[in-house]
């Protein structure tokens, strides 16, 4: 009986073995993409591991697959992440804007060693380079001053959207790392027709993750599964996308 016992405890410790791993990654910071962020606190929340990301962003942690890593640091949004593989990740962390304070100037001093007045009289008429494109006050206007119109209203929104094209990208492939035929068919065990029409069917939007996170893909796939197995066949199939007509 005990010889049987060792033996199966032999047998079963390469499999507790294997399920056991590092998973590794680069924490960056998310408007500047290629700034790794150093001092991040990894945390394990299953086994309550942590480690600390290094000058380059890099970590690892023991962890295994279903875990959920826990990424914080001072002055940043803390992200989890829920582990369908032990795959390298890699982690953008957004600046915590609640942290920025407005800073107010409530007196200024002048140097006692300004002749202001002196100045005044040796000054140049003041001329304006453009115009606020509002048809204000003209060049020969009392209230004259210096306008540069830079278009930085212009240039503003198309920052605002290149990072919101950048934070969908962000998302579009964190979808395509665990909405992906492999890791749905392991959950749900479809093939073929059957498993690329749930797919489409299914697939999880940008809105939907991003506004449950961290997103647990696993319970999501299992919630779509047992809406399709209660669907008829002709249910089943996608609505087809209906072609241009040609002029």
């Amino acid at each position: 009986m005990v010889k049987r016992l060792i033996i199966a405890l032999v047998l079963l410790l390469p499999i507790k073995l294997m399920a056991q791993g590092n998973v590794n990654g680069t924490v960056y910071d998310f408007d500047n993409k290629t700034f790794p962020l150093q001092q991040v606190a990894v945390r394990n929340l299953n086994t309550k591991q942590v480690a600390v990301t290094k000058a380059s962003g890099q970590f690892t942690i023991a962890a295994s697959k279903g875990d959920l890593i826990e990424f914080s640091l001072v002055g940043y949004h803390t992200d989890t992440l829920f582990l369908t593989d032990l795959n390298p990740k890699t982690i953008f962390l957004p600046v915590n804007s609640k942290n920025l304070k407005e800073v107010s100037i409530v007196s200024a001093k002048l140097s006692p060693y300004l002749d202001l007045k002196k100045n005044q009289e040796n000054a140049k008429e003041v001329t304006r380079v453009s115009t606020d494109g509002l048809d204000g006050k003209k060049n020969g206007d009392r209230a004259g001053g210096l306008i540069l119109s830079l278009g930085y209203g212009k240039y503003k929104r198309e920052q605002a959207k290149l990072r919101a094209l950048e934070e969908r990208d962000v998302y579009e492939t964190e979808i395509n790392n665990n909405f992906n035929e492999q890791t749905v068919s392991d959950l749900v065990k479809l093939k073929g027709q059957e498993l690329k029409d749930f797919m489409s069917m299914f697939r999880p939007s940008v809105p939907l993750v991003k506004g449950e996170r961290p997103f647990n893909y696993s319970f999501y796939i299992a919630q779509a599964y047992h809406r399709w197995l209660k669907m008829t066949p002709e249910e089943r199939k996608p609505v087809p996308i209906q072609k241009l007509k040609q002029n």
